[in-house]
């Protein structure tokens, strides 16, 4: 299919508009919107940090069960700083942890989930979660390289400054290992090598050495 499809906003149910408003404002993500109709209609939305899409929530908007929408995916690229973050803003949520079955972070019980990071911090494999008054339940997953074809190579972008510094940052640590197999010389053309590392780890292609 030859036409863009952006998904752009998903629908969450909640069964107190205000209060749902006030959770995600504590977020402190971004408010939209906020339109109310004489016909009882009200969508809200909001969008978090360094995403393309938002969420809209609102009367007469979903015949879904308030609290029914589960495992919404918000991609970190370090997870333990996203859960921080989110803690110090007086959210509660859950420990890091890693599944030991597949499909653990979607269950409700927690005892096939294994606390902490996942070894050596695997992309995809590192998982927070935290909830909405109405028991929407959100999972943070650590993402630090994509699968290959995931993104456009010629396209690529960072969302916020803390996703560039921590890329630099894997980029300047891969960047000492390439300088010591290589007797340990300053590389002049390092900003080369971090570009293509940067590029290739968001691609999922090869790395360099």
């Amino acid at each position: 299919m030859s036409t863009d499809l952006k998904l752009e906003a998903v629908v969450i149910p909640v069964s107190d508009v205000d209060k749902a408003k006030a959770f995600y404002e504590q977020l402190e993500w971004r408010l939209d919107a906020d339109f109310a109709f004489d016909n009882g209609f009200r969508v809200v939305q909001f969008t978090p940090p360094g995403s393309p899409a938002s969420v809209q929530f609102g009367s007469n908007i979903t015949s879904a069960a308030p609290g029914s929408a589960r495992g919404l995916y918000l991609v970190v690229s370090d997870i333990e700083a996203a859960r921080n973050e989110l803690a110090a803003h007086g959210i509660e949520v859950s420990a890091a942890f890693h599944p030991k079955t597949p499909g653990a972070q979607f269950q409700p019980d927690t005892s096939d989930r294994i606390a902490g990071p996942a070894d050596e911090r695997a992309s995809y494999s590192s998982f927070a979660t935290f909830s909405d008054p109405d028991g929407n339940t959100w999972l943070l997953q650590e993402i630090t390289t994509r699968l290959p074809g995931r993104i456009d190579s010629g396209e690529t972008s960072y969302s916020s400054v803390s996703d560039l510094q921590q890329a630099l940052q894997r980029a300047a640590a891969a960047h000492g290992e390439h300088e010591k197999r290589n007797g340990g010389q300053f590389d002049e053309q390092w900003p080369e090598w971090y570009a293509t590392y940067m590029v290739a780890e968001q691609s999922g292609q090869e790395l360099p050495q």
